[in-house]
Protein backbone atom coordinates (compact mmCIF):
# COMPACT_ATOMS: atom_id res chain seq x y z
CA UNK A 1 0.00 0.00 0.00
CA UNK A 2 1.39 3.39 -0.98
CA UNK A 3 1.59 5.43 2.23
CA UNK A 4 3.09 8.76 1.13
CA UNK A 5 0.61 11.64 1.25
CA UNK A 6 1.28 12.58 -2.38
CA UNK A 7 2.28 10.26 -5.19
CA UNK A 8 5.81 10.75 -6.41
CA UNK A 9 6.00 11.87 -10.02
CA UNK A 10 8.05 8.82 -10.95
CA UNK A 11 5.15 6.61 -9.79
CA UNK A 12 2.68 8.62 -11.86
CA UNK A 13 5.05 8.51 -14.81
CA UNK A 14 5.46 4.75 -14.52
CA UNK A 15 1.69 4.28 -14.65
CA UNK A 16 0.92 6.61 -17.55
CA UNK A 17 4.01 7.34 -19.67
CA UNK A 18 3.21 4.85 -22.46
CA UNK A 19 -0.27 6.22 -23.02
CA UNK A 20 1.06 9.78 -22.78
CA UNK A 21 3.52 9.12 -25.62
CA UNK A 22 0.68 7.72 -27.74
CA UNK A 23 -1.57 10.71 -27.02
CA UNK A 24 1.15 13.18 -27.96
CA UNK A 25 2.02 11.35 -31.17
CA UNK A 26 -1.61 10.88 -32.25
CA UNK A 27 -2.72 14.44 -31.47
CA UNK A 28 0.33 15.89 -33.21
CA UNK A 29 -0.41 13.78 -36.29
CA UNK A 30 -4.03 14.97 -36.39
CA UNK A 31 -2.94 18.59 -36.04
CA UNK A 32 -0.30 18.15 -38.76
CA UNK A 33 -2.82 16.68 -41.18
CA UNK A 34 -5.43 19.34 -40.45
CA UNK A 35 -3.10 22.35 -40.43
CA UNK A 36 -0.11 22.24 -42.80
CA UNK A 37 -1.55 19.45 -45.00
CA UNK A 38 -5.10 20.90 -45.16
CA UNK A 39 -6.89 17.57 -44.63
CA UNK A 40 -9.99 19.27 -43.25
CA UNK A 41 -12.35 16.34 -43.65
CA UNK A 42 -10.86 14.99 -40.40
CA UNK A 43 -12.76 17.42 -38.17
CA UNK A 44 -16.08 16.47 -36.64
CA UNK A 45 -18.62 18.55 -34.67
CA UNK A 46 -17.66 19.16 -31.08
CA UNK A 47 -21.09 18.43 -29.57
CA UNK A 48 -21.10 14.61 -30.04
CA UNK A 49 -17.54 14.46 -28.71
CA UNK A 50 -18.61 16.32 -25.56
CA UNK A 51 -21.60 13.98 -25.17
CA UNK A 52 -19.33 10.94 -25.55
CA UNK A 53 -16.94 12.36 -22.96
CA UNK A 54 -19.76 12.78 -20.47
CA UNK A 55 -20.89 9.17 -20.95
CA UNK A 56 -17.32 7.84 -20.61
CA UNK A 57 -16.79 9.89 -17.45
CA UNK A 58 -19.85 8.30 -15.83
CA UNK A 59 -18.77 4.82 -16.90
CA UNK A 60 -15.18 4.99 -15.64
CA UNK A 61 -16.42 6.62 -12.45
CA UNK A 62 -18.68 3.61 -11.89
CA UNK A 63 -15.75 1.25 -12.51
CA UNK A 64 -13.45 3.17 -10.15
CA UNK A 65 -16.07 3.06 -7.37
CA UNK A 66 -16.49 -0.69 -7.83
CA UNK A 67 -12.73 -1.25 -7.77
CA UNK A 68 -12.29 0.86 -4.63
CA UNK A 69 -15.10 -1.06 -2.92
CA UNK A 70 -13.16 -4.29 -3.50
CA UNK A 71 -10.00 -2.79 -2.00
CA UNK A 72 -11.83 -1.34 0.99
CA UNK A 73 -13.69 -4.56 1.70
CA UNK A 74 -10.37 -6.40 1.65
CA UNK A 75 -8.92 -3.93 4.15
CA UNK A 76 -11.99 -4.24 6.38
CA UNK A 77 -11.69 -8.03 6.37
CA UNK A 78 -8.09 -7.81 7.49
CA UNK A 79 -9.11 -5.33 10.18
CA UNK A 80 -11.57 -7.97 11.37
CA UNK A 81 -8.76 -10.54 11.39
CA UNK A 82 -6.64 -8.25 13.60
CA UNK A 83 -9.43 -7.77 16.15
CA UNK A 84 -10.51 -11.42 16.11
CA UNK A 85 -6.91 -12.55 16.64
CA UNK A 86 -6.76 -10.40 19.79
CA UNK A 87 -10.09 -11.81 20.96
CA UNK A 88 -8.76 -15.33 20.38
CA UNK A 89 -5.68 -14.58 22.48
CA UNK A 90 -7.61 -13.06 25.39
CA UNK A 91 -10.15 -15.87 25.42
CA UNK A 92 -7.38 -18.46 25.30
CA UNK A 93 -5.75 -16.89 28.38
CA UNK A 94 -9.00 -16.51 30.31
CA UNK A 95 -10.74 -19.75 29.33
CA UNK A 96 -8.03 -22.41 29.07
CA UNK A 97 -7.30 -23.48 32.65
CA UNK A 98 -8.50 -26.03 35.14
CA UNK A 99 -12.28 -26.13 35.44
CA UNK A 100 -12.45 -28.26 38.59
CA UNK A 101 -10.30 -29.31 41.54
CA UNK A 102 -9.95 -32.76 39.99
CA UNK A 103 -7.90 -31.37 37.10
CA UNK A 104 -4.87 -29.43 38.28
CA UNK A 105 -2.39 -29.13 35.42
CA UNK A 106 1.09 -27.76 35.90
CA UNK A 107 1.55 -24.04 35.28
CA UNK A 108 4.12 -24.82 32.61
CA UNK A 109 1.60 -27.03 30.80
CA UNK A 110 -0.98 -24.23 30.75
CA UNK A 111 1.61 -21.75 29.49
CA UNK A 112 2.58 -24.15 26.71
CA UNK A 113 -1.08 -24.59 25.75
CA UNK A 114 -1.53 -20.82 25.54
CA UNK A 115 1.63 -20.50 23.49
CA UNK A 116 0.55 -23.22 21.06
CA UNK A 117 -2.92 -21.72 20.55
CA UNK A 118 -1.54 -18.24 19.94
CA UNK A 119 1.34 -19.37 17.75
CA UNK A 120 -1.04 -21.36 15.58
CA UNK A 121 -3.13 -18.20 15.17
CA UNK A 122 -0.03 -16.29 14.03
CA UNK A 123 0.72 -19.13 11.62
CA UNK A 124 -2.84 -18.96 10.29
CA UNK A 125 -2.56 -15.23 9.54
CA UNK A 126 0.69 -15.73 7.64
CA UNK A 127 -0.66 -18.82 5.87
CA UNK A 128 -3.74 -16.90 4.73
CA UNK A 129 -1.54 -14.09 3.38
CA UNK A 130 0.62 -16.54 1.41
CA UNK A 131 -2.50 -18.36 0.23
CA UNK A 132 -4.08 -15.15 -1.11
CA UNK A 133 -0.87 -14.01 -2.79
CA UNK A 134 -0.13 -17.48 -4.23
CA UNK A 135 3.38 -17.25 -2.84
CA UNK A 136 6.00 -19.99 -2.78
CA UNK A 137 6.70 -22.87 -0.43
CA UNK A 138 10.03 -21.29 0.50
CA UNK A 139 8.19 -18.44 2.18
CA UNK A 140 6.05 -20.95 4.07
CA UNK A 141 9.20 -22.41 5.67
CA UNK A 142 10.28 -18.94 6.82
CA UNK A 143 7.01 -17.28 7.81
CA UNK A 144 4.63 -20.06 8.84
CA UNK A 145 6.50 -23.21 9.83
CA UNK A 146 8.38 -21.65 12.81
CA UNK A 147 5.04 -21.14 14.60
CA UNK A 148 3.86 -24.74 14.25
CA UNK A 149 4.98 -28.19 15.40
CA UNK A 150 7.16 -29.70 12.62
CA UNK A 151 4.70 -32.46 11.67
CA UNK A 152 1.75 -30.07 11.55
CA UNK A 153 3.70 -27.58 9.42
CA UNK A 154 4.75 -30.28 6.96
CA UNK A 155 1.20 -31.60 6.65
CA UNK A 156 -0.43 -28.21 6.10
CA UNK A 157 2.23 -27.06 3.63
CA UNK A 158 1.17 -29.51 0.89
CA UNK A 159 -2.58 -28.96 1.21
CA UNK A 160 -4.59 -26.87 -1.23
CA UNK A 161 -5.95 -24.64 1.55
CA UNK A 162 -3.53 -24.53 4.51
CA UNK A 163 -5.38 -21.80 6.48
CA UNK A 164 -8.52 -23.93 6.72
CA UNK A 165 -6.45 -26.87 7.94
CA UNK A 166 -4.89 -24.75 10.69
CA UNK A 167 -8.29 -23.62 11.95
CA UNK A 168 -9.38 -27.24 11.92
CA UNK A 169 -6.38 -28.03 14.12
CA UNK A 170 -7.46 -25.29 16.50
CA UNK A 171 -10.91 -26.90 16.68
CA UNK A 172 -9.40 -30.33 17.39
CA UNK A 173 -7.26 -28.83 20.15
CA UNK A 174 -10.32 -27.23 21.75
CA UNK A 175 -12.15 -30.56 21.74
CA UNK A 176 -9.18 -32.26 23.41
CA UNK A 177 -8.98 -29.52 26.03
CA UNK A 178 -12.69 -29.97 26.78
CA UNK A 179 -12.19 -33.70 27.16
CA UNK A 180 -9.28 -33.08 29.55
CA UNK A 181 -11.41 -30.76 31.68
CA UNK A 182 -9.49 -27.60 30.76
CA UNK A 183 -12.50 -26.03 29.03
CA UNK A 184 -16.14 -25.85 30.01
CA UNK A 185 -18.75 -26.38 27.35
CA UNK A 186 -19.59 -22.66 27.31
CA UNK A 187 -15.95 -21.68 26.89
CA UNK A 188 -15.46 -24.18 24.10
CA UNK A 189 -18.48 -22.75 22.27
CA UNK A 190 -17.15 -19.19 22.71
CA UNK A 191 -13.76 -20.15 21.29
CA UNK A 192 -15.43 -22.00 18.42
CA UNK A 193 -17.38 -18.82 17.65
CA UNK A 194 -14.05 -17.02 17.33
CA UNK A 195 -12.88 -19.68 14.88
CA UNK A 196 -16.10 -19.17 12.91
CA UNK A 197 -15.40 -15.43 12.76
CA UNK A 198 -11.94 -16.17 11.37
CA UNK A 199 -13.41 -18.54 8.79
CA UNK A 200 -15.91 -15.87 7.75
CA UNK A 201 -13.08 -13.37 7.24
CA UNK A 202 -11.05 -15.94 5.32
CA UNK A 203 -14.03 -16.73 3.11
CA UNK A 204 -14.53 -13.03 2.35
CA UNK A 205 -10.89 -12.66 1.31
CA UNK A 206 -11.09 -15.77 -0.88
CA UNK A 207 -14.26 -14.46 -2.50
CA UNK A 208 -12.48 -11.26 -3.54
CA UNK A 209 -9.40 -13.18 -4.65
CA UNK A 210 -11.24 -15.83 -6.66
CA UNK A 211 -13.87 -13.55 -8.20
CA UNK A 212 -12.17 -11.06 -10.51
CA UNK A 213 -13.71 -7.71 -11.23
CA UNK A 214 -16.31 -8.37 -14.00
CA UNK A 215 -14.29 -8.28 -17.18
CA UNK A 216 -17.08 -6.72 -19.24
CA UNK A 217 -16.91 -3.60 -17.06
CA UNK A 218 -13.11 -3.48 -16.96
CA UNK A 219 -12.65 -4.19 -20.68
CA UNK A 220 -15.19 -1.71 -22.01
CA UNK A 221 -13.93 0.97 -19.63
CA UNK A 222 -10.53 0.65 -21.30
CA UNK A 223 -12.07 0.63 -24.80
CA UNK A 224 -14.32 3.64 -24.18
CA UNK A 225 -11.44 5.76 -22.84
CA UNK A 226 -9.35 5.06 -25.92
CA UNK A 227 -12.27 5.68 -28.29
CA UNK A 228 -12.84 9.02 -26.61
CA UNK A 229 -9.11 9.82 -26.83
CA UNK A 230 -9.24 9.00 -30.56
CA UNK A 231 -12.16 11.28 -31.41
CA UNK A 232 -11.29 14.10 -29.01
CA UNK A 233 -8.69 15.82 -31.25
CA UNK A 234 -11.00 15.49 -34.25
CA UNK A 235 -13.58 17.55 -32.39
CA UNK A 236 -11.13 20.05 -30.91
CA UNK A 237 -9.04 20.79 -33.98
CA UNK A 238 -11.77 22.73 -35.78
CA UNK A 239 -12.68 24.54 -32.56
CA UNK A 240 -9.14 25.84 -32.17
CA UNK A 241 -8.90 26.61 -35.89
CA UNK A 242 -11.99 28.83 -35.69
CA UNK A 243 -10.47 31.02 -32.98
CA UNK A 244 -8.71 33.39 -35.38
CA UNK A 245 -7.86 35.86 -32.62
CA UNK A 246 -5.33 33.37 -31.26
CA UNK A 247 -2.94 33.93 -34.16
CA UNK A 248 -1.47 32.02 -37.08
CA UNK A 249 -0.46 28.90 -35.16
CA UNK A 250 -3.45 28.72 -32.88
CA UNK A 251 -4.46 25.29 -34.21
CA UNK A 252 -1.40 23.73 -32.55
CA UNK A 253 -2.78 24.63 -29.14
CA UNK A 254 -5.14 21.72 -29.69
CA UNK A 255 -2.29 19.27 -28.98
CA UNK A 256 -1.57 20.10 -25.30
CA UNK A 257 -5.23 20.58 -24.41
CA UNK A 258 -6.33 17.34 -26.07
CA UNK A 259 -3.41 15.41 -24.56
CA UNK A 260 -4.26 16.76 -21.10
CA UNK A 261 -7.94 15.74 -21.29
CA UNK A 262 -7.08 12.30 -22.69
CA UNK A 263 -4.46 11.82 -19.97
CA UNK A 264 -6.93 12.68 -17.20
CA UNK A 265 -9.48 10.16 -18.47
CA UNK A 266 -6.77 7.53 -18.83
CA UNK A 267 -5.49 8.13 -15.28
CA UNK A 268 -8.98 7.61 -13.85
CA UNK A 269 -9.25 4.34 -15.75
CA UNK A 270 -5.79 3.18 -14.61
CA UNK A 271 -6.55 4.03 -10.96
CA UNK A 272 -9.64 1.81 -11.13
CA UNK A 273 -7.63 -0.96 -12.76
CA UNK A 274 -4.91 -0.94 -10.08
CA UNK A 275 -7.53 -1.26 -7.30
CA UNK A 276 -9.36 -4.27 -8.73
CA UNK A 277 -7.35 -7.00 -6.96
CA UNK A 278 -6.18 -6.00 -3.45
CA UNK A 279 -4.27 -9.22 -2.69
CA UNK A 280 -1.67 -9.30 -5.48
CA UNK A 281 1.28 -7.92 -3.46
CA UNK A 282 1.29 -4.78 -5.59
CA UNK A 283 2.16 -1.31 -4.30
CA UNK A 284 -1.53 -0.34 -4.10
CA UNK A 285 -2.76 -3.49 -2.31
CA UNK A 286 -3.78 -4.28 1.26
CA UNK A 287 -0.54 -4.37 3.34
CA UNK A 288 -1.02 -7.90 4.61
CA UNK A 289 2.64 -8.47 5.53
CA UNK A 290 2.58 -5.44 7.84
CA UNK A 291 -0.76 -6.50 9.33
CA UNK A 292 0.49 -10.04 10.01
CA UNK A 293 3.58 -8.68 11.71
CA UNK A 294 1.43 -6.42 13.92
CA UNK A 295 -0.69 -9.42 14.93
CA UNK A 296 2.45 -11.41 15.70
CA UNK A 297 3.86 -8.65 17.90
CA UNK A 298 0.55 -8.21 19.77
CA UNK A 299 0.10 -11.90 20.50
CA UNK A 300 3.70 -12.55 21.47
CA UNK A 301 3.65 -9.56 23.81
CA UNK A 302 0.55 -11.04 25.45
CA UNK A 303 2.58 -14.21 25.98
CA UNK A 304 5.17 -12.14 27.83
CA UNK A 305 7.87 -12.47 25.19
CA UNK A 306 10.39 -9.66 24.89
CA UNK A 307 12.48 -10.67 21.86
CA UNK A 308 10.05 -9.51 19.21
CA UNK A 309 10.51 -8.82 15.51
CA UNK A 310 10.43 -5.17 14.41
CA UNK A 311 7.38 -3.65 12.77
CA UNK A 312 7.34 -3.65 9.00
CA UNK A 313 8.43 -0.28 7.68
CA UNK A 314 7.55 1.26 4.32
CA UNK A 315 10.15 0.80 1.59
CA UNK A 316 10.18 3.61 -0.99
CA UNK A 317 6.86 4.81 0.48
CA UNK A 318 5.27 1.36 0.00
CA UNK A 319 4.03 -0.79 2.89
CA UNK A 320 3.64 -4.46 1.99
Amino acid sequence: MYVRKNLRWNVVWQLTHRSLYLFIAYNTAVCLLYGPLNVHWLDIPWQPVALLGTAVAFYIGFKSNGSYDRFWEGRQLWGTIVNTSRVWAIRAFDYVHATSDEVIPEADDISELHRRLLYRQIAWCNALRLHLRRQTAAQWDIEVAPFLPPEEAATAKVLSNPPTHLLRQQSIELRELFQRGLLTEFRQVALMQTIQDLLDAQGGCERIKNTPFPRQYAYFSFIFVWVFAAVLPLGLVEEFDSRMALGQYHVWLMVPFSVLVSWVFNVIEVVGHTSENPFENDIYDVPMTSICRSIEIDLRELLGETELPPKIEAVDDVLY
